[in-house]
């Protein structure tokens, strides 16, 4: 298949579906494609993709640089290769509230690559939202506020010492001494469509640069709840074989908790980013 008959169906919510695609077999015009996909639609999902992880591997490798996490465990053999996982008998997921990945480095890491290995009955989906569509519904008064405004984004309080995951079932996630921190406007201009897009996230956003923390509160919060809204949120449901690819800048997710006594292991794969700009 060349990359004019690749079939991407944009979603409504947020994302694109793919099908057809092959990954293992992809032909540079087909990843020249789906990487534009990703960066216009935020998230990309394909289906029954049966990859080895040097397959994941080098095909992540071919839509961008890859970057080892710093937080999570790795595979064995696969230091590129990050085990999001939950056994049997966790109660506590990872990502388990809204985020986007990285926020906090000084170059936020452009997205992932999200394969499922084993998945529960039923459960385990993933929710993502659209932060391009979330800025274009916000009042024109609300817009030109922002775009004068720069927020902080940190680490320590989730992934360091005595932080939120300390507090869990999950402590090995963490005590980490490495956790950085990073200022970036509130909304950037995503650097590989040009569109805008609201750049601030319930899990590492610590504040509005210059603002008391009662003021970031209330305008934080309010673009929270703004950001969730139905009409930019797309739900999807995961099964062995399964693949997501989405972009940092321009979305967020939300892990569902939602199947307690079951066992779910995906293997993700970060990618490679650049500092950002409004």
């Amino acid at each position: 298949m060349d990359a004019t008959t690749l079939d991407i169906e944009p979603l409504d919510g947020c994302g694109a579906m793919v099908r057809g695609c092959d990954v293992r077999r992809a032909t540079d015009g087909e990843i020249d494609r789906l990487r534009q996909a990703i960066f216009d639609r935020g998230v990309i999902f394909l289906e029954d993709q049966q990859l080895t992880p040097e397959d994941q591997i080098a095909f992540a490798r071919r839509i961008a640089p890859i970057v080892v996490n710093r937080y999570f465990p790795k595979t064995e053999r696969y230091p590129e290769i990050a085990k999001v996982e939950k056994s049997e008998a966790q109660t506590t997921n990872i990502g388990g509230g809204w985020h986007t990945d990285h926020s906090y480095d000084q170059a936020p890491a452009m997205g992932s690559v999200l394969l499922a290995v084993e998945t529960p009955p039923t459960g385990g989906d993933t929710l993502f939202a659209d932060m391009y569509a979330a800025y274009e519904a916000l009042p024109e008064a609300t817009k030109q506020t922002l775009l004068r405004l720069k927020a902080h984004h940190a680490s320590a309080h989730v992934f360091g010492e005595n932080s939120a995951y300390a507090r869990t079932d999950r402590p090995e996630l963490s005590g980490h001494k490495d956790t950085p921190e990073a200022v970036h406007p509130v909304i950037i201009t995503h650097p590989g469509s040009g569109k805008r897009a609201l750049y601030v996230n319930p899990a590492f956003t610590t504040g509005i640069v210059g603002w008391s923390r009662e003021e970031s509160l209330a305008l934080l919060s309010e673009l929270y709840a703004h950001a969730i809204k139905p009409q930019f949120v797309r739900r999807f449901q995961w099964r062995p074989g399964s693949m997501a690819i989405w972009d940092n800048r321009c979305t967020w997710h939300c892990a569902m908790n939602d199947y307690q006594g079951h066992r779910r292991l995906m293997h993700r794969i970060t990618l490679d980013g650049v500092p950002l700009a409004a």
